[in-house]
């Protein structure tokens, strides 16, 4: 597995270092610093000056991104593979997602400073940038990720779920986790007034439909090596999650993505970008 960790320099990146703690040796860690140098906004300065400006900013922002490297070099877990400290110089998520790309990353990883939905969606956020374009799999620590012992699954359909099993299969942590399973099916009843009955009865046929569903997953997931505890429920996919994540507590919610992008994103609402927010544990979001 070939890892991507940008870091800043912030209590956040720190987290994301160390989150390395707990995913299996990569055969490569690319370790980035991205310096934004901003361009000198004054129209009447002269472009000789603007120049000189510009570069002395940058040297000075590479100066303090090298110093960054090695300090974040310093802690790294041990054996999390070999490392290649890297600054680039560009627009972060411009930059990170390119690089994921081009060195065919598996996995990036990077810290959230918790941007609220409103404040995200006016001045933006690396971390949610990279997460909508991201061609990899990435982990998104919201906070310290102290152990990796219980992991909440969702699951969408048998398309997520294949996902999900392809990822696994890779063993992407060092030890092996117990996993709940969890698919949420959405069930509106029959507007007609026909009483309770027929809609007891269909929502029944849902979710037997569901747990048919999330119990041949738990077995291809268990014969992998995990144990595997499976649930099926009715609700709201992203606020069920949520609920789960509130009453199992789990290290991680692990979760994937339709890929919804730019306004679509906002206007339709997605179980992973909802959960980006909001949810109390890091998420790894598997593409």
């Amino acid at each position: 597995m070939r890892i991507l960790v940008a870091i800043d320099g912030s209590d956040q990146s720190h987290q994301a270092v160390q989150a390395l703690a707990h995913l299996a040796r990569a055969e490569d860690v690319a370790l980035v610093h991205v310096v934004d140098v901003p361009v000198p906004a004054y129209p009447m300065m002269m472009p000789e000056v603007s120049d000189e400006l510009f570069l002395r900013t940058k040297e000075s922002m590479e100066q303090e991104g090298r110093r960054v490297l090695r300090q974040m070099q310093a802690i790294l877990p041990l054996d999390v593979g070999p490392c290649q400290p890297r600054l680039e110089v560009g627009k972060p998520s411009d930059v990170l997602v390119s690089m994921a790309k081009d060195l065919r990353i598996d996995l990036m990883v990077l810290g959230s400073r918790g941007l609220s939905p409103v404040k995200e969606l006016l001045v933006g956020s690396v971390s949610h940038r990279v997460f909508s374009q991201s061609p990899c799999s990435v982990l998104i620590v919201n906070r310290p990720l102290r152990s990796l012992r219980q992991v909440l699954l969702a699951v969408e359909g048998e398309g997520d779920a294949q996902r999900a099993l392809s990822f696994l299969t890779a063993n992407p942590f060092r030890a092996t986790p117990e996993i709940t399973c969890l698919t949420v099916l959405p069930f509106s009843p029959p507007p007609w007034p026909a009483g309770a009955v027929v809609s007891q009865e269909m929502e029944r046929a849902v979710l037997e439909r569901g747990a048919w569903f999330v119990d041949e997953t738990a077995k291809k997931i268990g014969a992998l090596g995990y144990r595997v505890m499976p649930k099926a429920r009715i609700g709201v996919p992203s606020a069920a999650i949520l609920e789960e994540a509130d009453k199992l507590k789990p290290d991680l919610l692990l979760l994937g993505t339709r890929g919804r992008q730019g306004v679509t994103r906002f206007v339709l609402g997605s179980v992973s970008h909802t959960a980006l927010h909001r949810a109390p544990c890091p998420v790894l979001v598997f593409r």
